[in-house]
């Protein structure tokens, strides 16, 4: 085992980390930094302060990145219209190359040996945490507790907290108000919130309604759509309903919006990084509806060879993000390609938004591709000749005709 003497963990004040905290006391003997972002949870992180005092945590950092984590990390990511696998937004992703850089920046500042989380060894946060703060910083030593004890159970950890008298509490139930043991292992932010475990681990259990946190469900939201009009600029929102905004703002109003209108969940079986097919729900209700907005806008601006790469790219890029590779070459040579795509990604688009619907109402632009003349089904006065269609397509079935020519049959 390294000596370790001071380590820097990323601290949330609930059940695992407040374990982790302790045992890292007491199997290094090291001191321990606590660091807890509000990266727009929707919790108080103040209480996180307390906690750790109360363990004899004399540093610790309590920060608000929430402009940071939209400008930096939310607003890129949406350039690209990242999806993995076809549904997922990536909002606990997105999240974690930004903990881990502020974990090693704290590390340096503070004199600390190594940093630590409270990821398990099943997941991709572990992968995730790790990448990131090893591009950063090649030689941090880092601390996986779960990989490393054996409190490997939630009736383990809670002997541990009454064994060295941590104080542990209860989530609350949103519905009712109540301290309520949540069946979930849950994460959040402002883009979004995710839950995994308990009836989900059934992949053909409906998730019950009193889940769902961000949105109304489509059934119960309004019967009458909300119709929003975004303003982009150089592919970023800007502005909703002509009132500028903040990264961070635009997120968290399109998510009291969206969420409304019943916007914005998925319930997915997605391939972990780490081999393992995992069933999570996911609610993103400001995300879904800037997806939609951006491609709206994009078909006006984009040239279609240059977005028919994007679209090629896309999946390669929320790989990318998916498994932890923020801080990697490749990731950021893609990332310097599509924020060129987007130059003139300026305009506006209105949106309906209808019982978990997001229906694109319209779309303009100053530097809209979009000719009328010349797409016209009325007469275009000469601005298109309808006869160059022939050669253009003599031309592409030319090797078509070659090979049948030759003998060559196709299958039907």
């Amino acid at each position: 085992m390294a000596t370790i003497r001071k380590v820097v963990l990323a601290y949330s004040g609930g059940l695992d980390t407040s374990v982790i905290a302790k045992w890292l006391q007491q199997t290094y003997g090291c001191e321990v930094v606590t660091f807890t972002a509000d990266i727009g949870q929707g919790e108080e992180v103040e209480p996180a302060r307390a906690k750790a005092e109360a363990m004899g945590i004399r540093e610790i950092h309590i920060e608000d990145l929430r402009e940071e984590f939209a400008a930096e990390y939310v607003f890129p990511m949406f350039r690209a219209n990242a999806l993995y696998e076809g549904e997922y937004l990536l909002g606990t992703s997105i999240a974690r190359p930004l903990i881990a850089k502020r974990l090693v920046e704290i590390a340096h500042e503070s004199g600390a040996d190594a940093i630590s989380h409270g990821a398990t060894g099943k997941g991709n946060d572990q992968v995730r945490f790790e990448l990131g703060a090893y591009a950063l910083s090649p030689g941090i030593e880092i601390i996986a507790p779960w990989r490393e004890w054996e409190l490997n159970s939630r009736e383990k950890l809670l002997a541990y907290c009454e064994q060295h008298g941590i104080a542990v509490e209860m989530k609350r139930d949103r519905a009712n108000g109540q301290s309520k043991e949540s069946p979930y292992s849950m994460d959040a932010n402002l883009l979004h919130i995710s839950y995994e475990g308990g009836e989900l681990e059934d992949p053909w259990a409906e998730p019950s309604e009193s889940m769902w946190q961000r949105t109304v469900s489509p059934e119960a939201a309004p019967g009458e759509a909300a119709i929003i009009e975004l303003e982009y600029r150089r592919g970023d929102i800007v502005a909703i309903d002509g009132e500028s905004m903040t990264p961070a703002k635009v997120v968290a109003t399109l998510n009291s919006i969206a969420g409304a209108h019943g916007v914005g969940r998925a319930d997915i079986v997605e391939n972990r990084y780490v081999g393992m097919k995992s069933r999570g729900c996911y609610e993103t209700p400001g995300g879904t509806v800037m997806l939609k907005a951006h491609r709206a806008i994009e078909s006006l601006t984009l040239d279609r060879e240059l977005a028919h790469l994007k679209d090629d790219l896309m999946p390669r890029y929320a790989s990318l993000v998916y498994n932890g590779y923020w801080f990697s070459p490749e990731r950021l040579a893609l990332q310097a390609l599509i924020d060129e795509s987007q130059r003139h990604v300026n305009g506006k688009v209105k949106l309906k938004l209808y019982k978990g619907n997001v229906i694109v109402a319209g779309r303009q632009s100053d530097d809209s591709l979009f000719d009328g003349d010349i797409a016209t089904f009325e007469d275009d006065a000469g601005a298109y000749d309808q006869a160059d269609a022939a050669g253009f397509i003599r031309l592409n079935a030319l090797r078509l005709r070659i090979a049948a020519l030759r003998g060559r049959k196709l299958k039907p």
